[in-house]
């Protein structure tokens, strides 16, 4: 039996984001103070059954798989995946939730937005989208939630 490189595709992928989801929510099982890990642990446990659901359907053949992805297309992916793993595993924690989700969406942002980047009106835009991004942020989680964001440098 022969397993189509997409399909091999979809079943890492998957894997992989199911295998994320479970450390995650593992992480926010097992951290203290519990109540401040409420509302992580609901959405972790969503997460990784959904994700879980999704490795499952792509072992079985379950899973309608397009072409795979190309190697342009992974060329595209790379900075962005860079970016994700940098604020992830170093600067969540380093800098503070909201000065790293500030600096991670600003660059994403400045990477994948199309608009020129010798234009001063272009920057000036991805500044304005990149503060109200952070202020919904900021509303959400500790305003309107209260929960607990990873606190260091800056806040």
């Amino acid at each position: 039996m022969s397993v189509s490189l997409p399909r091999v595709q979809h079943i890492i992928g998957s894997g992989i984001v199911a295998a994320v989801g479970a450390t995650v929510c593992y992480i926010s099982f097992t951290q203290q103070p519990a109540e401040a890990f409420l509302f992580p642990r609901l959405i972790s446990t969503v997460f990784v059954v959904l994700a879980g659901w999704t490795f499952i359907k792509a072992c079985l053949g379950w899973t309608k798989v397009g072409n795979g992805i190309s190697v342009p297309q992974m060329r595209n992916l790379a900075p962005g995946l860079t970016v994700a793993l940098v604020y992830i595993f170093w600067a969540a924690k380093g800098l503070g939730f909201y000065t790293a989700t500030t600096i991670a969406f600003f660059l994403l942002l400045s990477m994948y937005d199309p608009a020129p980047h010798h234009a001063v009106r272009s920057w000036l835009k991805r500044i304005f989208i990149t503060a109200c991004f952070i202020a919904v942020m900021y509303g959400l989680f500790a305003m309107l939630l209260n929960v607990y964001t990873p606190r260091e440098i800056l806040f």
